[in-house]
């Protein structure tokens, strides 16, 4: 190791001994290295000699120990730092596998779906690092690892270390902190107050890489690179590889866009964009893309419904309710994809090999458990099993007193996320251990609501609602049972009985679960809910900005929020916060068919058209595991009839109708698709008896393009008037 030579080696080697060189980049030297201490591999960089020169030791370990705080699974974490005999380095686990610089050297451009689960995984730590105060600043391939079907992103805070007053010195030097074909137009312009905009830039760079096999920008010097960074556009990808959707495209090119105003302000907003992208990819022939097993990341993940194991068999609303939970507590965390609670529950009380369950919901892992509820004790059991070969990661069996039932599922969590190699952070932390009430007797009311909420349909969520008013009987602080009767209220109100009771319900239980729980995602989400039917959209929307901010994986945030934008006639945002729906849950079919609604609304009928498709799909697969769930069927049915196959179509809408006829809600919708459909006269049959049967949200109607071809029908404006 000639670079390095004895000085180095013996200045290391009470800590560090040096193996073989592993790499070498612009800033540093990589060596593979054994940590004497700790017996264990690691790489470590030495910092070139003219650049340790102009850094200085005190500058470089004041940004290192900066980076060396971050915690994320997909980030490789800096173990240590110093000086040795003049030379500047630092530490990093060894992480076997290949730089994505390696695998694209090799392969040249990247299967679309393995680019985008790439790009959504280093997206994820940047998002975790710009909420720590680090940006990375040299986002390229070289800097992220392929370990275990992971991303990894190393290199964190060294660029800014080791940064120089100039773009200029760097190019002349060779040594480009940001590499040109990858830095933000900021960076290049020599910006010092870069934020997190920035590395989004680089990640554009490095997805568009991925996608056609080379940068959007490239020269014969470093100069040259950033000049055609000011001065032009980049070839669209689509015009590369047409199989590429227009999704992903979209998202790439704001990512790329040379104005940071104009790229997503968050990297959170770019994964968000990127899940709803390959979600929405399909191949030339329309027909889905398959996910293999060996693209499904271990940290994917099922909990089925708990077994009852009591001796009366009547637990069944408690062992949902604990599942449900371990769901919500789950799904906080970033880095784990969690199947929904409808997706899942649907194999309730099927004797399914886990193999078959993981392959159907597209999961690594399952989650299966038992409960046996006998007087005051209670005994859980739970077990993680890896579907590829059926094998156990993790099982415990916990027999406690019914009290301890929090604490029980806390502990089975944070069990589940150990056994998937996820790191929390503080923030996951306190999501995974939410406030419960103290009374469980009052839980179990609230667990008995929550089974019947979510059947969508108007006797089971008047259920819902005295089993939450027993809940605050029981204990009157409980801030999520009232959040919970406000939404049965609205969900009533809007969909099957607008009486002014409905209304003033869900006005009043959801301001008291906000004075209960400020902080409550919920209790925010209700609120917006109630306000958008009382009209009062401002107000409803800064509660919906807060309930999203809480919990930005909460799905009824997006949906309600969505929802409260399209009855105000805002189709783009709709249009937006639908599409963020689907990317927290994405199994839906509602968030996607509707989305397809806005976009017709707006004339924008290529999106419309890759919505409905989604929801299409997402319906089937639903409708396979439920198939007596009218909702699927009817937003199906005119996701069917908008994409011309009207009667199937019809016939989807029949199969609804025979399910529920009396149904206001499901009335409504199927006379939106026979008015879809060019039967006017039968949607204007429904839709009246729609309205007789309790439906009565009149700003939907008014702005529903389901239902433009009765306009100008008389029977329709006299139904308007008496709403």
């Amino acid at each position: 190791m000639p670079e390095v030579g004895d000085r180095l080696h013996a200045a290391l080697a009470d800590r560090y001994r040096l193996d073989r060189e592993i790499g070498r980049g612009g800033m540093a030297t990589v060596y593979l290295a054994q940590d004497q201490k700790h017996r264990r591999p690691v790489a470590v960089k030495i910092l070139h000699p003219h650049l340790a020169a102009n850094v200085g030791l005190e500058r470089f370990q004041r940004e290192v120990e900066i980076a060396a705080r971050l915690s994320h699974p997909h980030i490789v974490t800096l173990i240590d730092s110093g000086e040795a005999d003049g030379f500047l380095y630092y530490v990093m686990p060894f992480v076997s596998g290949e730089s994505l610089r390696g695998r694209l050297t090799r392969e040249g451009r990247l299967p679309i779906d393995e680019a985008l689960r790439i790009a959504r995984d280093v997206a994820a730590a940047l998002g975790y690092a710009h909420g720590q105060g680090v940006v990375h600043r040299d986002i390229k391939p070289e800097n992220v690892m392929l370990h275990e079907g992971e991303a990894m992103v190393t290199d964190f805070g060294i660029a800014q270390a080791v940064s120089t007053d100039s773009v200029e010195a760097l190019t002349q030097t060779g040594t480009s902190v940001g590499t040109p074909a990858y830095m933000s137009p900021e960076q290049a312009s020599g910006d010092k107050e870069l934020d997190g905009r920035s590395d989004i830039y680089s990640l554009g760079c490095v997805l568009y890489e991925m996608l056609v096999g080379e940068p959007p920008f490239t020269g014969p010097t470093a100069q040259a690179i950033i000049v055609r960074r000011f001065t032009e556009v980049p070839r669209p990808v689509r015009s590369i590889r047409p199989e590429v959707s227009v999704e992903v495209e979209h998202a790439l090119l704001r990512t790329l866009a040379r104005q940071p105003g104009e790229r997503f302000a968050a990297a959170g907003q770019l994964v968000q964009a990127l899940a709803a992208a390959a979600a929405a990819r399909t191949s030339p022939a329309g027909t889905p893309t398959v996910v293999t097993a060996s693209h499904r990341s271990i940290r994917s993940i099922a909990v089925l419904p708990f077994a009852d194991m009591s001796p009366s068999k009547d637990q069944d609303y408690f062992c949902e309710g604990i599942a449900e939970e371990i769901i919500n507590a789950l799904a906080k965390v970033d880095a784990l994809q969690v199947a929904s609670r409808s997706s899942a529950f649907a194999f309730k009380g099927k004797n399914q090999d886990i193999r078959q369950v993981g392959e159907q919901l597209n999961v690594a892992t399952v989650m299966e458990g038992s409960v046996r509820k006998a007087g005051n004790r209670l005994r859980v059991t739970a077990q993680l099993i890896k579907v590829a070969d059926g094998y156990h990661l993790w099982s415990e069996r916990y027999d406690r007193d019914l009290e301890d039932v929090f604490a029980v599922q806390d502990e089975i969590a944070e069990s589940v996320v150990r056994a998937l190699r996820v790191v929390l952070t503080e923030d996951e932390k306190r999501a995974i251990e939410r406030p419960h009430t103290d009374n469980v007797e009052a839980y179990e009311f609230y667990l008995r609501g929550r089974q019947f909420f979510y059947q969508f349909r108007e006797k089971g969520l008047q259920f819902a609602r005295r089993m939450f008013t027993r809940a605050i009987e029981i204990d009157p602080t409980y801030a999520r049972a009232y959040a919970g009767i406000a939404d049965c209220s609205s969900q009533l109100y809007k969909y099957w009985d607008a009486s002014a009771a409905n209304l003033e319900q869900a006005e009043s239980t959801s301001r008291k679960a906000l004075e209960l729980a400020p902080r409550l995602a919920e209790a925010h989400a209700a609120r917006g809910f109630a306000l958008t039917l009382l009209g009062s959209h401002e107000e409803a929307n800064r509660e919906f900005e807060t309930a999203i901010r809480l919990d930005p994986k909460l799905y009824e945030g997006y949906l309600y929020y969505a929802n409260g934008r399209f009855a105000e006639g805002k189709l783009e945002e709709a249009a937006k916060l639908f599409e963020q729906a689907s990317a927290v849950r994405r199994e839906d079919y509602q968030s996607p068919a509707l989305a397809g609604l806005c976009y017709i609304g707006l004339g924008w009928e290529k999106e419309a058209h890759a919505a409905w498709e989604r929801g299409i799909r997402a319906a089937e697969r639903h409708i396979e595991l439920n198939p007596d769930d009218p909702r699927a069927l009817y937003l199906g049915a005119i996701c069917w009839c908008r994409l011309g196959q009207v009667d199937k179509g019809l016939e989807w809408g029949d199969r609804a109708l025979a399910l529920d006829p009396d149904d206001a809600g499901v009335l409504y919708n199927i006379a939106c698709l026979y008015a879809v459909g060019g039967k006017p006269e039968r949607a204007l049959d429904l839709l009246e008896r729609a309205a007789q049967n309790g439906f009565g949200h009149k700003e939907w109607i008014e702005h529903d393009p389901d239902l433009n071809s009765l306009r100008s029908h008389a029977r329709y404006q006299t139904l308007l008037s008496r709403l």
